[in-house]
Formats: structure tokens, sequence, C-alpha cells
């Protein structure tokens, strides 16, 4: 069984949406490409406000060919058709304290605070420990070989 076969709601994280978007990287991009695409088939795939904003400017304004905005938003538009988390001071607050008692940084500690609101039982990303549960939310990394 792969990363992408486990069962259950799926909350991605901006690193894998870039790689799933941006096809600079030859090994991570078809991998990123591959398992959005089983999600979103699957109506697996979650998000939040704070991914969003995220994967636009890292679309538009960083990696070797940034990509024009309207490019960009079509991206956002078609993701934004599934469910999303928009952040409240509730999430800003439980992310601080995530971080402070795990010693994430705080911008890590919102996307697991959004992943567990969004009702997600993985979070696929790369900067995080594979394998590793944090509130109920086991995380994965999925270019680990």
């Amino acid at each position: 069984m792969t990363d992408a076969d486990v069962p259950g709601i799926a909350f991605v994280d901006t690193n894998v949406l870039v790689y799933a978007f941006a096809p600079d990287d030859t090994r991570r991009s078809p991998v990123a490409a591959r398992l959005l695409e089983q999600l979103m088939l699957a109506e697996r795939f979650r998000t939040s406000t704070q991914v969003l904003q995220e994967l636009f400017v890292t679309l538009t304004r960083k990696g070797a060919r940034p990509m024009r905005a309207e490019r960009a938003i079509h991206y956002l538009d078609q993701l934004a058709a599934f469910p999303v988390v928009t952040t409240d001071y509730t999430m800003i607050r439980d992310a601080a304290t995530l971080s402070a008692q795990d010693k994430l940084s705080f911008w890590d500690g919102l996307v697991i605070v959004s992943a567990v609101r969004s009702g997600a039982q993985i979070l696929y990303s790369e900067d995080l420990r594979h394998g590793r549960t944090i509130r109920g939310l086991k995380i994965l990394n999925p270019f680990r070989v």
C-alpha cells in the first residue's frame, strides 16, 4: 500500500502543491501531481486560506520560472472547489500554543491546526517528520522513497 492509498481525508501542505503546479523538479513534481489528482478525484482533498495564500506567492514570485498571476489564480480556483479552512483567532492561538509545545514554526503549527479543523486524518508535507502523529493527524512525506 502506498501513502496515496491510505484512506481518509487528506490536507496538503503548500510545498507539495508547489511541486504539483510548478513542474520544475523532475522527481517530485510527477509524484505531487499524481497525489493531488488522486485526492481530488476521490474528493479527499482539503486545504486552508493560509496554504492558498502561500501557494499564490510561491508560484508567482519564487522558483526558477515564476508564473503569471492569472495562471496561479486558475490553480487556486481549482483547489478552492474543495473545502477550504478559513483561519480565525482560535486557530492562531492554537497554532501558537502548538508551536511552543512541540517546537514547531508557527506556520507549521497553523497548517497542523488547519488540517485538524478540516477533518483530515493525513497531512501530506515535506516539511514535517514523516510518520509522526500530532493531534491525531498522521504526517506523510509523499516524496519519501
